[in-house]
């Protein structure tokens, strides 16, 4: 019989926690923004008054989301007209924190929506791992460090709690389990959009060689963990059952679906683009030395990106124990703390961009 692994990973940490903390998924989105416009202004339209729909694949808390839509609006208004509509569907799972995100929407001073009253924000509850649009009703898909996060998790990693720092067999199976989810990703989006539509996909990526800049603070994570595991503050199952559902790509494996040069369900690369995302925590402690905030920032990053995979493995959580994944992301973040402070280490990791664009006939 095979080890009990954790569930399907669940969203960020609550509370809006995802958009205080979550500044490296921002700084990677920066970076695509110039490709993002230029595909908007790519995009087929036709001459209706039918709503134009854009699609924020994987919004979690949405303050990311922002200068994206924001820049696709402002770039689709001079086309289409101030009096067409534009809709705009937030899609993240039925447990992401809704509620902080329309809380952005209705109050940020950055929302997207305070100076075009024809822009109407949406969201839907649902895995995009699955249809969640009509079939070709999409004019423009963006999707921002979402797609990184497998639909299942195909089996335990001894050791440790995140493929990237497994090998050989586990590795491989990640290795498929990504490139099989990938493509299922691509091919339901290319049902949703319109012919001429665009998607724009932005990822965590890792090098041809396989380092992608986070190991150091996963590796530290994992010690915190070894170590509350012999205080008893975790029982030897439950970390056994920890796994993260985060598995960065090669750009290699991004196009694999495109070697033979030919679309993939009738979607085309119109660019791709790797970048390094620079730590900005980092460049701040190059300046003033406060090792403390340092490590600060980067515990709050992970906790609020990572514990809540983590803490869905424990026993009380399973159980319904509302406290519990607090009480262990309070434990698990005063221990990464503790030993990033002791080693500061910068962060600086890899992005990969890649717009697609379908054809306007179907193949």
């Amino acid at each position: 019989m095979r080890e009990e692994i954790t569930p399907l990973s669940p969203p960020m940490e609550g509370k809006g926690s995802y958009n205080k903390y979550a500044k490296l998924p921002a700084g990677g989105a920066v970076l695509a923004l110039p490709l993002l416009e230029k595909a908007t202004a790519n995009v087929v339209l036709d001459s209706s008054t039918q709503p134009i729909v854009l699609a924020d694949y994987g919004s979690s808390q949405g303050k990311n989301s922002l200068a994206p839509m924001d820049i696709a609006i402002r770039t689709l208004r001079p086309r289409i007209g101030e009096d067409r509509p534009i809709m705009v569907f937030h899609v993240d799972q039925s447990t992401n924190d809704f509620n902080s995100l329309f809380d952005v929407l209705a109050t940020d001073l950055d929302r997207y929506t305070q100076t075009d009253p024809q822009v109407f924000p949406c969201a839907i509850g649902r895995s995009f791992y699955e249809r969640v649009l009509p079939a070709e009703s999409v004019h423009l898909g963006w999707s921002s460090y979402a797609a990184v996060w497998l639909s299942r998790i195909p089996r335990p990693i001894p050791g440790h709690f995140i493929s990237l720092c497994s090998g050989g067999a586990v590795r491989e199976e990640f290795d498929r389990q990504g490139a099989r989810d990938w493509q299922s990703f691509l091919s339901l989006r290319a049902s949703e959009l319109v012919a001429g539509g665009r998607l724009v996909v932005v990822l965590p990526g890792i090098a041809e060689h396989g380092l992608s800049g986070f190991e150091k603070v996963m590796n530290h994570a994992n010690a915190v963990l070894a170590e509350m595991e012999k205080d008893g503050a975790i029982a030897a199952e439950e970390r056994a059952r920890m796994v993260i559902g985060s598995h960065p790509r090669r750009m290699s494996d991004l196009l694999a679906p495109f070697a033979t040069n030919k679309p993939f369900e009738n979607l085309s690369v119109e660019a791709f683009d790797k970048s390094v995302v620079t730590d900005s925590a980092w460049e701040e402690f190059e300046k003033n030395g406060d090792s403390k905030t340092l490590a600060t920032k980067h515990a709050l990053f992970f906790r609020s990106v990572f514990a809540p995979s983590l803490a869905v493995a424990l026993t009380r959580v399973r159980a319904g124990d509302t406290d519990a994944p607090d009480a262990f992301g309070d434990r698990l973040e005063s221990g990464l703390r503790r030993r990033l402070e002791s080693q500061p280490e910068p962060m600086h990791s890899f992005v990969h961009t890649i717009v697609l664009a379908k054809g306007l006939t179907n193949i």
